[in-house]
């Protein structure tokens, strides 16, 4: 589905590579620092509780900024795939990965939400039983055996109930991410991407934020202090909505593969800044498990090129969008 026309004319106003490489640079840079901001919220308050305001926030802008522009509602169907979809990608994915970095450092959450075309290799072998190419195989080794240097110092810290949880929080972000993935390939023409992903999101904040009163224990609103709240507006504002505005002015003024890039420097970014501002462990083993890691989803993405969807078209946002 082509960008809409009322953004069409924004899009597609071919900039200077200078101004598309800068905007690139911002989706890495911000896309990056998000999993630091919400290692910073949580520390204060319920990690769905954030992630459901955060959504609320960023969704409600989105929705008010297409409905300003006099796109319609959804009608009938369209509703199906945006509701799994709020589901998969915001209230299961972000939600997961907000709570994970309760308990594991911003880099290690980051490292493990972006092994998520590992398991749509795998999803996709025991599911459509599709044949997988040579690349791809070799991806996924290279994608494991680094994951498996990453945690060969973090043995010890499986003893730990809380580590274990978040591990498993962090991975179940990764996975329901690999079937948003799917889903979305499989549903792109029923439903409009750009206003979808406001709405997608609104949703997720709502339900999320439902769930957390009903089974969780929230705080006060007026208890919540200002350390998430600022975590909550950056991640709303430059997490949300200014990246994914550069997102796509990078996409429609940079060859896709090159704009694919944040994928692998976010990571990068929440190592760095997780190392600098929390004391989180930089160690050999992160780096080199993390490179090798990088490398085989890379392999992956290469070998399934042509097989997927071109993001400019589709947008399939980070998790961490």
């Amino acid at each position: 589905m082509a960008a809409p026309t009322y953004i069409k004319p924004f899009l597609q106003q071919r900039g200077t590579r200078f101004k598309a490489l800068f905007a690139l640079g911002m989706v890495c840079f911000f896309w990056g620092t998000t999993w630091i901001a919400s290692r910073q919220g949580v520390k204060y308050m319920p990690a769905l509780q954030l992630a459901g305001i955060r959504q609320s926030i960023g969704g409600l802008l989105y929705v008010i900024f297409f409905l300003s522009k006099g796109i319609a509602w959804p009608r009938g169907k369209e509703w199906g795939p945006i509701i799994v979809l709020s589901l998969l990608n915001f209230a299961l994915s972000n939600g997961l990965s907000t709570w994970g970095v309760k308990y594991i450092s911003a880099g290690l959450g980051a490292i493990i939400a972006a092994t998520f075309p590992l398991w749509i290799v795998i999803i996709n072998l025991f599911v459509a039983k599709s044949k997988i190419p040579v690349k791809a195989v070799i991806g996924l080794l290279l994608g494991f055996a680094g994951v498996c240097v990453i945690f060969y110092e973090h043995l010890a810290d499986f003893l730990e109930a809380e580590f274990r949880f978040g591990i498993l929080l962090s991975l179940a972000a990764s996975w329901t991410w690999a079937f948003g993935t799917l889903y979305t390939k499989q549903q792109a023409a029923a439903f409009n991407p750009y206003f979808s992903l406001g709405l997608q999101m609104l949703i997720s904040g709502i339900l999320t934020t439902i769930i957390t009163y009903a089974f969780g224990e929230p705080i006060p609103i007026s208890d919540i202090p200002w350390q998430s709240w600022t975590a909550i507006a950056y991640l709303a504002t430059f997490g949300s909505v200014i990246s994914f505005i550069a997102y796509l002015y990078a996409l429609q003024n940079l060859p896709t593969e090159q704009a694919s890039i944040y994928a692998y420097i976010n990571p990068v970014v929440a190592v760095l800044l997780g190392s600098l501002l929390f004391n989180e462990k930089l160690t050999l083993f992160i780096a080199a498990g993390g490179t090798i890691t990088l490398l085989g989803v890379h392999l992956i993405n290469q070998a399934f090129r042509k097989k997927i969807a071109n993001p400019s078209k589709h947008p399939n946002t980070p998790s961490r969008a």
